[in-house]
């Protein structure tokens, strides 16, 4: 019987072990594809952590490099001071060209092996400036209605100091490839703005046509068009251009858009919140929307720029930076909830915003886009200060509640309808004061056109001896007088009027603002400031 019942016990056996095994082999294959997968992903994370490190040695090679450069091109003017202006450009045009480097960029944009000058920016205008603790990047392309560059630029330079102005450097990239439209946005900036160019504190570049891939044969993702998709794709290699490029002229970069306006001091606001944060950050944002008013240190650029190249074709940039942070520190083995903690560890956000999406039409064609950053809140557009007692008045047509009595207090700006030659805005004091400095700012963060042309900051002493003596023989303090007896210390410069005023002329009666010729815009006078020594 127990040889008979052999063979049956061991069947019954084989046959509960069977589950087992298959059991085993199963979960076994899970964890290999778990393991599989864990693999992929430190490699993937060795591997970006490994171009981060290569990146930042070439920092100092990238640093030197500029130099260098900077030494040559200094040489090579200094051989040309008598040359003509055309003969300096076209000596300059050879090195308007600066070293631009990323880990395997030949690899993710295989066309370049064809062109290899095609990573070479175009310097249109600029001066070589680095070195700044603050480097902004904005890249603009052409649009099919509105344009708001000017207004851009006008927001992100109205209030700065000369020091702040010493210490940054605006980029402009004209991302496109008609050299007519390139030259015409590059000549609009510099009427505008032609001490700024001159300076160096705005840079003007565009690409080389080779430098971008064939974008006509994209592979459709995320439900979209395919435009909208050659739209991001070519939105990424611009930001990635861009970017290489500032790499090596500052401590931090500060990505913005073309149609946005800043809020008043955001210079200041930014170091300030910089500077107090106690961990490791990787973004630190001054704005809720997409890419605007997000800072870098320039040291992590090429290794950021690096992955918007690896998936330039497959997702919009706001989407590349969470994929990238996810990278860096995300767990897979974690939950979601944890992945955002870590992620906010370093993306750190400020509030208030400062900087206002301001554009309606997009860049890409037929899109309207009226975004709005709530956090932003209304932009101050009056600066005040403690002004002596004084009466005022002045001949122009006050615009609404917009009164001159309001900027003088500090409480708002003052606006008035076009000036013409022989209108004035005066100042007169209740005591006769000893008047140490003076500041008139014309124009506004959302007029910035509505400025003071052609006029000149007026005195009229106090001591009426000494205003019949300038009238009737000249003035005595190399300054021009009036019939009236008026001296003539300064005036309006690029909507500014600034100055001392020479404390032999001993006490002063009233200020007066002069306009000499006729404008054709408005005009604001948005910050008063008369500075004696009670003040």
């Amino acid at each position: 019987m127990r040889l008979r019942h052999g063979p049956l016990l061991a069947a019954l056996c084989l046959g509960a072990a069977f589950p087992l095994l298959w059991y085993a082999v199963w979960q076994g294959g899970r964890e290999n594809d778990l393991d599989v997968y864990q693999s992929q992903f430190l490699e993937l994370r060795q591997r970006l952590m490994y171009a981060e490190e290569e990146n930042k040695k070439r920092s100092h090679e990238l640093s030197h490099a500029l130099d260098e450069i900077k030494r040559v091109v200094a040489k090579i003017m200094n051989l040309t001071t008598n040359h003509t202006d055309d003969t300096k450009w076209k000596v300059l045009n050879l090195t308007r060209r600066l070293p631009v480097h990323v880990t395997n960029m030949y690899y993710y944009l295989p066309h370049l092996q064809e062109y290899k000058d095609a990573i070479f920016p175009n310097v249109i205008f600029g001066q070589q400036r680095t070195g700044v603790s603050l480097v902004m990047g904005i890249p603009t392309v052409k649009r099919e209605k509105e344009h708001y560059l000017i207004r851009t630029l006008q927001s992100l330079l109205y209030e700065l100091s000369e020091e702040q102005k010493n210490d940054c450097v605006i980029i402009v990239f004209v991302a496109e490839v008609n050299a007519e439209y390139v030259n015409s946005v590059a000549e609009s900036i510099k009427t505008s703005f032609p001490r700024e160019i001159q300076s160096g504190v705005l840079e003007v570049i565009s690409p080389p046509a080779s430098y971008y891939p064939d974008l006509s044969n994209l592979k459709k993702t995320l439900g979209d068009s395919e435009d909208r998709v050659r739209w991001r794709s070519k939105q990424n290699l611009d930001y990635s251009f861009l970017m290489l490029y500032a790499y090596p002229k500052g401590t931090l970069y500060l990505q913005l858009e073309d149609d946005i306006i800043a809020k008043s001091g955001y210079i200041q606001s930014i170091k300030t919140f910089a500077a107090k944060q106690s961990q490791e950050w990787m973004i630190l944002e001054f704005s809720q929307l997409g890419f605007i008013g997000k800072l870098f240190k320039s040291e992590d650029l090429p290794f950021i720029a690096e992955f918007f190249l690896m998936f330039y074709k497959d997702k919009p940039v706001d989407w590349l930076i969470d994929h990238l942070l996810w990278v860096k520190v995300c767990n897979p083995m974690k939950d979601a909830v944890n992945c955002e903690k870590e992620k906010a560890k370093l993306r750190i956000r400020a509030k208030p915003s400062l900087f206002q999406h301001v554009g309606f039409y997009s860049s890409l064609a037929g899109k309207i886009q009226n975004l709005k950053d709530k956090d932003f809140g209304k932009n101050v557009l009056h600066k005040a200060h403690n002004n002596p007692p004084a009466k005022v008045d002045t001949s122009l047509t006050t615009y609404q509640q917009y009164t001159l009595e309001k900027v003088y207090e500090g409480k708002d700006c003052f606006w008035a309808m076009s000036p013409v030659a022989g209108d004035y805005i005066s100042f007169i004091f209740l005591n006769p004061l000893k008047v140490e400095k003076y500041f008139f700012r014309s124009g506004n963060m959302e007029h910035p056109d509505d400025k003071l042309f052609n006029t000149t900051v007026e005195v009229l002493p106090a001591d009426e001896m000494l205003r019949k003596e300038l009238v009737d023989k000249g003035s005595k303090f190399n300054y021009p007088a009036t019939k009236g007896g008026y001296l003539k210390i300064g005036a309006f410069e690029n909507g500014i009027a600034e100055g001392s005023i020479n404390q032999s002329i001993g006490k002063i009666q009233a200020i007066r603002l002069s306009v000499n010729s006729d404008s054709h815009v408005w005009a604001i006078l948005s910050e008063v400031f008369i500075k004696t020594n009670d003040n």
